[in-house]
């Protein structure tokens, strides 16, 4: 947990840049960044136990995270994710990182600190593909 929020301060730090770029494990654009801050395995042909297990994993992380983040900022408010989804779906606009997020994280849990909103969430983009625990940061007002 300690080196997760050591990250998400070292990316609530950073500047945001013009247009959008990747770097490793943090996509960044015009006022967000979001950060990878674990990643699991395949599950092309996994065990269903195992995937339930990993998952089991990452909330458990998730919710360790919440908690340290909830002694210093405060509760955080959830959002779901589901109106940007079908907003998406349907064609609307939604803003980044929203727009990429609601394909794979269902919710997030969001503080609103220094003028930027952090954001954490669990997400799979397809049952084959690895989890990932995240951290995303954003321009206050953007949510």
């Amino acid at each position: 947990t300690a080196d997760h929020v050591t990250a998400i301060d070292r990316q609530r730090a950073r500047d945001f840049p013009r247009q959008r770029a990747v770097d490793g494990r943090v996509a960044s654009g015009p006022g967000f960044h979001v950060a990878d801050l674990r990643v699991s395995e395949d599950f092309w042909d996994a065990d269903p136990a195992r995937v339930e297990e990993v998952l089991e994993e990452f909330e458990a992380e998730l919710g360790a995270l919440v908690q340290a983040l909830t002694l210093r900022w405060g509760a955080p408010a959830v959002l779901d994710l589901t109106d940007s989804l079908e907003r998406s779906a349907m064609g609307e606009p939604v803003p980044p990182p929203l727009d990429t997020l609601c394909g794979y994280v269902p919710e997030l849990h969001i503080w609103h600190v220094d003028g930027r909103w952090v954001g954490l969430g669990v997400g799979q983009g397809d049952r084959e593909l690895p989890f990932q625990l995240l951290v995303a940061i954003g321009e206050e007002g953007t949510i």
